[in-house]
């Protein structure tokens, strides 16, 4: 299994591709339709790649008596559980809708699968990927029935330990090779002190094989670029087009100019990242030319002396000649031509 694969139709994630970022939608839409295709468009307009929804066939995913009891929180769209959660569930003509959307503007589209029967539904709309909650990360037949499916999983950690992940791991292995975990915490908004950003290379230490991200609700953005430092290969974060509204995740989403200032600061960091290999490059040089020192005479050199650390010393010079790590290669060896006090030492100059 390579640690690099297909996310998404012409778009990889590993290795040294671009952190592949999801703009987390889920139901900030507010039930509105229109509201849902502006955030789409946001997230393309933000430099988001993925624009990512919450798909619930509501029957399947909650007890009778769960969707029936009351629900008083300030956050609610209907006196019960049940009646919130219907009027932010979009039918699945309008998750088509969505989809042709997202596909006209050039964005791609999934949504997170939150029990089998949406990921049915999902698996035949075609989206490119499966997202798995952190709330069914540990429902077992749920992960077996997904991974068959044969479509790329990107799988939250919220709420698990690392021998569930474990477990997670060779669940999935067994049905799907192209998967990746996020770190994640599950709390809205996410403390700081929990974001817990040093299991991403934990994470790459216990699953060498698969790439690794981050799944954040913490406020701001510092976090997720740090993670991106670190390693984070796929990085995910709601998003909303005003913090003030309903909606419990409201408040841990980013607005568009927070989204793009993210984006921004991502692809500045990939940039920054660099090489793992340390030398001279060429943007070094002027620098060089005006700082970088040379061996030099301290004193006069008669032609045929034979050269000791005394005779030596380093300083900024003009030609430059031998390289100060060098300095101690020098010595024993004999000059060929007289030298001044401060004269640079060339190799040209030296014998033996």
């Amino acid at each position: 299994m390579s640690a690099e694969f297909e996310l998404c139709p012409g778009r990889k994630i590993g290795g040294s591709n671009p952190c592949f970022i999801i703009a987390e939608i889920g139901q900030n839409h507010q039930g509105d339709i229109e509201i849902a295709k502006k955030m789409i468009r946001m997230a393309k307009d933000c430099g988001a790649d993925c624009a990512k929804f919450q798909k619930s066939e509501i029957e399947h995913r909650f007890t009778k008596h769960a969707l029936e009891r009351p629900y008083t929180s300030p956050h609610a769209w209907g006196p019960t559980y049940g009646a919130h959660k219907h009027h932010l569930e979009f039918s699945h003509q309008q998750y088509r809708e969505l989809q042709q959307y997202a596909n006209d503007i050039g964005i791609f589209f999934t949504a997170s699968g939150m029990d089998e029967m949406a990921i049915e539904f999902l698996h035949e709309i075609n989206v490119p990927f499966f997202k798995v909650a952190s709330a069914d990360t540990n429902n077992i037949p749920y992960l077996e029935k997904t991974a068959k499916k044969g479509r790329p999983m990107v799988i939250s950690s919220g709420m698990q330990s690392m021998e569930t992940m474990h477990c997670v791991y060779q669940t999935v292995k067994k049905h799907n090779l192209n998967f990746t975990f996020l770190q994640c915490t599950s709390a809205y908004p996410l403390p700081l002190e929990h974001a817990n950003l040093s299991l991403i290379p934990e994470f790459q230490k216990e699953f060498p094989d698969i790439p690794i991200g981050y799944s954040g609700h913490e406020t701001g953005i510092h976090v997720s670029v740090a993670a991106v430092a670190l390693g984070a290969k796929v990085l995910e974060r709601h998003v909303t087009l005003d913090k003030t509204w309903k909606g419990s995740d409201h408040a841990a989403s980013l607005e568009p100019a927070e989204l793009a200032e993210l984006v921004r600061a991502i692809r500045m960091v990939e940039m920054a990242m660099g090489s793992p290999i340390k030398q001279m490059l060429p943007c070094e040089a002027s620098c060089h030319s005006k700082l970088g020192k040379s061996v030099v005479a301290r004193k006069p050199l008669q032609k045929g002396e034979i050269l000791t650390l005394d005779m030596l010393t380093v300083k900024v010079a003009e030609p430059h000649g031998v390289r100060p790590e060098n300095i101690f290669k020098l010595v024993g060896k004999k000059i060929t031509e007289d030298l001044e006090e401060d004269a640079t030492i060339t190799d040209a100059m030296i014998k033996g």
